[in-house]
């Protein structure tokens, strides 16, 4: 599903990187991870089309998985920054949610950051981005939506696909269901398209 943020929002908060000017260009994303099972597979995956990622990853997995996160980092692909423990910036005091950030940089060094739930707020957003950039996404593939099928999830993803796109896609056990059959299909389709999957450089 193709995101378009309103000019008020983008105006407001231009620390927000919803899409890269490169039309030759495809970024995929890949957060919540790493997950034992499931980012082996997406690594394996990537591989297979020669494609790179950028994963953001959740400070609590790097913490347990360790061996998984050196594993992203092997395989040439970026880390980014998705809090400690996937917090909801929404109805915390910006301490505790800048605390839970630096839980996470203590492992992840990385000068990207994304909000999970896309929920932060203005006051949240203007300190992270002194520290950080801010990555959202110009498609939003819905994955992790139990609800909605993995046809259906391939379709709202390739639909408008175009260079310069960051594709908001999960590295999870809820949402491997569709994360494994979207994430072939639309490598393909980008090889069709002539765009090279990279990593986020910004």
């Amino acid at each position: 599903m193709r995101i378009k943020p309103p000019r008020l929002i983008r105006r407001l908060f231009p620390e927000m990187i919803w899409s890269i000017d490169d039309n030759e260009g495809l970024y995929l994303t890949f957060d919540d991870g790493p997950t034992p099972g499931v980012t082996e597979w997406i690594l394996n995956t990537l591989d297979r089309y020669d494609a790179k990622a950028t994963f953001f990853v959740l400070g609590k997995n790097v913490e347990l998985y360790p061996d998984l996160y050196e594993m992203i980092l092997e395989r040439g692909h970026k880390v980014g920054n998705h809090t400690y423990s996937h917090q909801k910036g929404w109805g915390m005091s910006l301490e505790r949610y800048i605390e839970d950030i630096d839980f996470a940089s203590d492992m992840v060094h990385s000068e990207l950051f994304r909000p999970p739930y896309a929920r932060i707020t203005p006051a949240q957003l203007r300190y992270v981005a002194k520290r950080y950039r801010v990555v959202m996404w110009s498609i939003l593939s819905r994955d992790y939506n139990r609800h909605l099928s993995p046809k259906a999830c391939l379709k709202g993803t390739i639909r408008d696909l175009r260079g310069g796109d960051i594709v908001s896609l999960h590295d999870s056990a809820k949402s491997f269901r569709n994360t494994s059959y979207v994430l072939p299909a639309l490598l393909r389709k980008a090889r069709e398209m002539g765009l090279e999957c990279k990593i986020l450089e910004l």
